[in-house]
């Protein structure tokens, strides 16, 4: 292939990661998520607070007293994950599109969200029976929390798009004259078009109720959330899409174009499972969630870069530039924040450091994988900032388990020594281009 279509062939490819990242839906997507990430890291620390340092000092009713505080939170943020995730998608999605009233979507998303939800809902007796009762008009934890993430995000993603399409219907819009206060004259303009959206829920779940006996939301959790969630958990997806993302970002683009939209959607809803299925005190479902991306695959930020400066200050002292790079990238790095170090070195567009820094995050999401599903280290429980330091990151993640700081260790242990081969071959290839053009 010769220099020309290389070129050629990048350009195209980062044409393609570009489009992807900046579809407006996933975009929206994304913007939801990371608005709504303060309440799942304050759900971890709940979790992590009621079920690990709680018990630590307190026992039978004094303990029960004191994890009502973590529970409060848990329903203020996990069990109702759905609605607040849909709201926030109206309002991003909106945004995005450039619609000039943001939360009439909000408005309009939640009230079809609701509007899909089962009549009756199946509970359990508090008594020793256990008996199963039909509730009617109830609305409970379990559809409006982490199993209804999905439905939330496809009726919000739905409902807004249809409303803001027929509120471009300029014959739909009801208009007041002059003199009327904007509040009241946006709320007309928007009356139809919400009518007829909610009318067409309405529709839908009349039609699901009446002649399948069924609704949305489980629909929904049936043909897409499980389906969604079995290949976005999986080993080899989670693997192959992150380490695609990082390859685009040696090329410039930012990781967060694939893996932000692709990734951390669906491991986010994993992690929320978990933190679920621990706050319940039951098992722990999923292997891989957004902790094993933020905690284990990118030690340091993006690429594990933190295991490049350590190499450098422990081998490659006598190269001053590297050494004064790593030197400025080590602070930022040592919470993440490696943008210094993959536009100083570089990375981006260096053949020889492009390898490791794709190869180590898989590497390592391969090894916590079977780490955690071996029980060599707990799984992930609590979900922490993504700027936590490596090391403190994994025992926080795993609810205490200081076998996971000690598997960071060697995972940095292993990067440092994948890393330093090609920071050898870079640094030939440096210095054989310095030569050629002096020569020149």
């Amino acid at each position: 292939m010769s220099a020309q279509e290389k070129a050629s062939f990048l350009d195209k490819f980062t044409m393609v990661a570009a489009r992807i990242g900046n579809q407006v839906h996933l975009r929206s997507l994304r913007d939801a998520f990371a608005t709504m990430m303060p309440l799942y890291i304050l759900a971890g620390i709940a979790v992590l607070v009621n079920n690990v340092v709680f018990p630590l000092f307190l026992s039978g009713d004094a303990l029960s007293n004191v994890q009502v505080w973590g529970t409060a939170l848990t329903n203020g943020t996990l069990n109702v994950a759905s609605i607040v995730i849909c709201g926030l998608i109206g309002y991003c999605l909106a945004a995005n599109r450039r619609f000039d009233n943001p939360l009439a979507c909000v408005v309009v998303s939640l009230s079809a969200l609701l509007a899909m939800m089962p009549f009756n809902v199946s509970a359990s007796l508090a008594d020793a029976s256990g008996d199963a009762v039909e509730v009617a008009s109830a609305l409970i934890y379990g559809n409006v929390g982490v199993n209804g993430l999905f439905a939330g995000i496809i009726i919000g993603l739905v409902a807004t798009e249809v409303f803001v399409r027929l509120s471009g219907v300029e014959r739909l819009k009801v208009n007041l004259g002059e003199g009327v206060p904007p509040a009241v004259s946006n709320s007309f303009n928007v009356l139809i078009p919400m009518l007829f959206t909610l009318s067409v829920f309405g529709i839908v779940t009349a039609v699901l109720k009446v002649a399948f006996g069924t609704d949305l939301i489980a629909l929904i959790k049936l043909f897409v959330q499980e389906p969604l969630k079995a290949l976005g958990t999986s080993l080899p997806a989670v693997v192959l899409i992150y380490s695609i993302g990082n390859f685009l970002f040696t090329l410039g683009i930012h990781q967060t174009v694939v893996n932000g939209v692709l990734l951390e959607p669906v491991l986010t809803v994993a992690i929320s499972e978990n933190m679920q299925a621990a706050a319940a005190g039951q098992a722990i479902p999923n292997n891989i969630t957004i902790n094993t991306l933020n905690c284990f695959g990118m030690m340091g930020g993006t690429g594990c870069t933190i295991a490049l400066i350590i190499a450098t200050f422990l081998f490659f002292r006598k190269n001053k530039a590297n050494t004064t790079i790593a030197s400025m990238s080590l602070l930022p790095g040592l919470f993440n924040i490696n943008e210094p170090i993959i536009f100083g070195f570089p990375i981006v567009f260096n053949i020889p450091m492009m390898i490791p820094f794709v190869l180590c995050p898989a590497i390592n999401i391969v090894i916590t994988y079977f780490a955690t599903a071996l029980n060599l280290i707990g799984p992930s429980i609590a979900l922490v900032p993504w700027t936590t330091p490596p090391v403190l990151s994994g025992f926080l993640a795993t609810g205490g388990d200081i076998r996971a700081s000690i598997l960071q260790v060697a995972l940095l242990v292993l990067n440092v020594i994948i890393y330093l081969p090609f920071m050898k071959i870079a640094e030939r290839v440096t210095a054989q281009e310095a030569a050629a053009e002096l020569e020149g």
